[in-house]
């Protein structure tokens, strides 16, 4: 699971932080950075797929010109902060219970508070228009364990982090201190990679060079000198990154049928009949889907149908009430429809890690908005996926349960900068308080949030007033 993100010259983000958690709400106005973040996901998305820095900011074409990576939004040079001259991603990914093994292989005797990735771009002056990796590392950050931490982890790059109060162990680095070599970087033509120190090696560790136009993440399993743990490591933190999805379902392609086999719902919703009826064949899921859907919508279903088309072949989704009228979905309604994209995603048969929404509730009548909450609130709890979102919505927010309400964050720009600021809305002045007394409803729909911020120094709360 994503536990942060934070963005440094991204677009426009100075130097922010999100804290994420199994469900993760956005809120704030049009043009204040929402989409920014989903764009700084969508660029780890594309490291974690092994991608170029080419590919992840300029679209990634297959065979026949086919679109397979749309480009991050708007220009590539418009992806650094106006006045600046690189923007640096950190991603903080929580190991969960199950890497075990992994934990082990890297010799951490206690867990850590989180693995870290952080990747540095900026333009390369060799290739006008093209951008390279300047820095980039892997670490730990780990609890604070008494006196000496070399006592119990079994670790030859510890560094104590004051600002922090950690210890941080680095995996590999293309920043270490001088006297290293690498800290130089001297090969323009190369990005060159410190792998961590392991027992026999009496001064540095493994020196490797990468490509510079592609993250070393998913490089360095390329290179022999590397240990099996460090590269099982990487693949684990790729994965995580590649294993997300950015969803803003249409109905007009949800309604439409799909060919046979198709169980990965597209970023639009494409091959929604087929994904249902994935979910229909196991029974417990049917019946989970059924039963939901009955909750989110007006309509008193009894089942689904997916007849095959007679001509084309393809799988039609038809929606079969107890009176025994069908209606299809070409005549589902709009509202209809999105509920049936969320539930496809949240419990098909192949889910990712984590799902990206663009303002979930749009087109979802208020009355029913409690339901969609509850109903992701459900599906995340446990760790098995996790949700991201923003939203404009009031009453979205006012339905929050406390742990999503701690993973709230508001996004506004500074007046005097246009720099966008994140705030845990949390930890806005009097929040708790006023939440209950008056509800996140009211608190968002006056703009308290955005004012709260507007009027503080630097962005911080002032916890006075």
């Amino acid at each position: 699971m994503l536990t942060a993100l934070r963005l440094q010259n991204f677009k426009n983000f100075a130097d922010e932080t999100l804290h994420m958690g199994p469900f993760t709400i956005i809120v704030g106005a049009n043009a204040s950075g929402k989409s920014n973040i989903r764009d700084a996901l969508r660029f780890l998305h594309g490291v974690g797929r092994g991608y170029t820095l080419a590919d992840i900011l300029g679209g990634k074409y297959g065979a026949g010109g086919q679109v397979e990576w749309q480009q991050i939004r708007g220009a590539p040079a418009e992806v650094i902060r106006q006045g600046q001259d690189h923007f640096k991603l950190e991603v903080d990914l929580a190991l969960q219970e199950s890497h075990e093994s992994l934990r082990s292989a890297l010799g951490l005797r206690k867990d850590p508070s989180a693995i870290a990735y952080a990747v540095l771009v900026k333009p390369d002056d060799r290739q006008g228009g093209a951008f390279r990796v300047g820095q980039e590392e892997l670490y730990a950050w780990l609890p604070l364990l008494g006196s000496s931490p070399r006592q119990t982890i079994q670790s030859s790059q510890l560094e104590f982090v004051k600002e922090s109060k950690a210890w941080v162990r680095t995996f590999y680095t293309s920043s270490p201190p001088v006297p290293d070599p690498v800290g130089n970087q001297d090969d323009e033509l190369h990005l060159q990679i410190r792998m961590e120190k392991v027992a026999r090696q009496k001064k540095y560790g493994h020196r490797i060079a990468v490509r510079p136009d592609q993250p070393a993440l998913t490089q360095i399993g390329e290179h022999r000198p590397v240990r099996k743990a460090h590269k099982d490591l990487a693949r684990h933190v790729a994965g995580s990154l590649g294993n997300m999805r950015f969803l803003d379902p249409s109905p007009s392609q949800m309604c439409e049928p799909a060919f046979p086999g198709q169980t990965v719902l597209g970023d639009g919703g494409e091959n929604l009949p087929t994904v249902l009826k994935a979910i229909c064949d196991d029974p417990r899921r049917r019946k989970t889907l059924l039963e939901w859907t009955r909750e989110l919508t007006p309509m008193d279903v009894a089942d689904f149908e997916f007849p095959e088309d007679p001509v084309s072949r393809r799988v039609q989704l038809f929606i079969r009430e107890k009176n025994g009228n069908k209606v299809s979905g070409h005549s589902a309604s709009d509202g209809t429809l999105r509920f049936l994209g969320i539930l496809a995603a949240l419990l098909g048969t192949d889910r990712p890690g984590l799902y990206v929404f663009e303002e979930i509730d749009r087109g979802i009548h208020p009355s029913r908005q409690h339901l969609l909450v509850e109903l992701i609130e459900s599906q995340t709890t446990g760790g098995g996926i996790q949700v991201v979102t923003t939203t404009h919505s009031p009453d979205l927010l006012a339905m929050a349960g406390d742990e999503t309400f701690q993973n709230t964050s508001v996004v506004c720009r500074n007046p005097d900068t246009a720099d966008a600021i994140i705030r845990p809305v949390a930890k806005l002045p009097n929040a708790e308080k006023l939440r209950r007394s008056q509800g996140l409803r009211k608190l968002h729909s006056t703009g308290w949030m955005e004012d709260i911020l507007y009027f503080s120094q630097d962005g911080e709360p002032d916890q006075s007033s």
